[in-house]
């Protein structure tokens, strides 16, 4: 099995976030291209809507894009999104985990993160992996559960 790779990065309250101090528990890394998007905004609500199933497994959620902190401040908001967001910035994790699209939106040089979610378990190694090259694609939910369910 493959290890996490370690990484801290700001949430939205420009706090940093070392995802390792999270051993111990499952934590579920969401990578989305970007705040206010709609496939995006649709895929969060469906992970806030899921907490409650996410909290039986005593598993931590955050959802990781290349946005600045302050707009994914305003997205958790605006969501009511009941788990960290976490910005990737300067790009470094999203290239590490799932990758990133090049040429955005077919915008010249907007690179964003790849959708994709791992499940990281209790021993901090990567028991589930998907990553979609297709940004309009969400990741299949109840796959997301199947695996996390198997965890415990």
């Amino acid at each position: 099995m493959e290890t996490a790779v370690d990484f801290e990065l700001p949430n939205t309250e420009l706090k940093m976030t070392r995802i390792s101090s999270y051993k111990g528990s499952p934590i579920i890394l969401a990578f989305f291209p970007g705040a206010f998007t709609s496939v995006c905004t649709k895929e969060l609500c469906t992970f806030r809507d899921s907490m409650a199933k996410f909290n039986k497994f005593n598993a931590k959620v955050f959802g990781i894009s290349v946005d600045h902190p302050f707009s994914l401040a305003a997205f958790k908001a605006q969501n009511g999104l009941n788990f960290e967001l976490l910005s990737d910035f300067n790009k470094e994790v999203s290239a590490k985990y799932g990758g990133l699209h090049d040429n955005f939106a077919n915008i010249k040089g907007l690179k964003v993160a790849k959708r994709a979610v791992f499940i990281i378990d209790k021993n901090f190694n990567i028991a589930y992996k998907w990553v979609s090259e297709n940004p309009g694609v969400e990741p299949n939910y109840k796959e997301i559960e199947e695996e996390l369910s198997k965890l415990n």
